[in-house]
């Protein structure tokens, strides 16, 4: 019996440890898998959107299409419409609108055209606002301020284009400012020589000008949410180990599809509920911490298993008799238990020593009680 739970107490009592010690810095591993499973990563995908960035973005511009409306009516125009939608980028142009006091339009047929943007009608008109390439594919072709609107995507800036009655009437930039910690966190994990991905539905411009800002390996732009997955997938088929770092709804297939999903803990419950760990703040420091956690107690399991398999080795021949030819030396049954006691001893006290574990990029959590937020999962 004593063997069998000094064996026993080998993994456990690591993991214990290290789920412990993330949940004190907010980081929440659901179960012992994900410490594996991140012992392993190789390649780091991140969504940009509530990410990478601030997940509030804001009006920057508002560029019209010669005379045909002025910027507050194509401002108007577009809140009207998109303040059907839930996305952020949407929810900007709304809140925009509402700090001029702009009216908003009635609006009938509304339609949600995921990962391009959304189209309504008003009065007789069709109204579609979204991404340029949702224009060209109505045959609707933007003609007007292109050295503004590259100038912008150069930039980094989101690019928003309006269209009514199939004709263009303007364009409206959005930018959304990366997170404090992001630059710190890509290079960190760079310096682990783990390779970083960032996943948008940008324009390629737009997501290479946020990728070399921040220093990103890779990018996949102008992609659909529902592909997300997929990519996850194609990185997977090369043999890499991937992690994918998300917060919204449509990332959830992605973090399921991933060796390990890790959530951003303000974003959606879905994405909590698709993770194998679950960063309560939005800083992204939690994901290189997360990753050295996870190979810090996998080490100390490997560390605990191979001393008891040494010690068993020895002990176990002299518990058999295997002296007793020699010198006449029999392992008494009090002294076999107490030395199967000292192996659990050392099993355990070694485990601690996890206690000592410094993490890369100092990510305390800035929200509220963590006896809170673990009720959330």
């Amino acid at each position: 019996m004593s063997r069998r739970i000094g064996w026993g107490l080998k993994p456990p009592t690591a993991i214990m440890v290290g789920t412990g010690l993330g949940a004190r810095r907010g980081i929440l591993i659901k179960n012992g898998e994900a410490l594996e499973r991140g012992k392993k990563i190789d390649v780091v995908v991140f969504d940009k959107t509530g990410t990478l960035t601030e997940g509030k973005p804001k009006v920057v511009d508002i560029l019209t299409c010669k005379a045909t409306m002025s910027a507050d009516e194509l401002l108007a125009l577009a809140a009207s419409v998109e303040r059907f939608s839930e996305h952020p980028l949407a929810q900007a142009i709304v809140l925009a609108a509402r700090d001029k006091n702009l009216p908003f339009q009635e609006v009938h047929d509304f339609v949600n055209l995921a990962g391009k943007g959304v189209q309504a009608r008003i009065g007789d008109a069709t109204v579609m606002v979204g991404s340029i390439r949702l224009l060209l594919e109505y045959g609707v072709p933007l003609t007007h301020n292109c050295d503004t609107v590259d100038k912008h995507e150069a930039d980094g800036k989101t690019i928003i284009a309006v269209a009514y009655d199939h004709r263009p009437v303007g364009v409206i930039a959005v930018a959304d400012s990366l997170k404090e910690g992001a630059r710190a966190a890509i290079e960190c994990l760079r310096s682990e020589r783990i390779a970083t991905v960032m996943i948008t539905g940008d324009n390629r411009r737009t997501a290479e000008a946020i990728a070399k800002e921040i220093g990103i390996d890779r990018v996949f732009a102008e992609v659909l949410p529902q592909d997300k997955a997929e990519h996850v997938r194609e990185l997977q088929k090369t043999g890499r180990r991937v992690a994918f770092v998300g917060d919204g709804i449509n990332d959830a297939p992605a973090l399921v599809q991933a060796d390990l999903g890790i959530a951003i803990g303000t974003g959606t419950d879905i994405a909590i509920e698709s993770a194998d760990i679950v960063l309560m703040s939005g800083d992204l420091g939690g994901v290189v911490n997360a990753i050295a956690l996870s190979k810090a107690t996998i080490r100390n399991i490997s560390q605990n298993l191979f001393w008891a398999f040494v010690y068993n080795v020895a002990l176990i021949p002299v518990a058999a008799g295997v002296l007793y030819p020699l010198s006449g030396t029999l392992l008494s049954p009090m002294l076999a238990a107490g030395a199967m006691a000292l192996s659990s001893v050392f099993v355990l006290t070694n485990a601690l020593r996890l206690r000592r574990f410094r993490a890369p990029i100092d990510d305390r959590p800035k929200a509220g009680p963590l006896s809170e937020q673990v009720l959330v999962i």
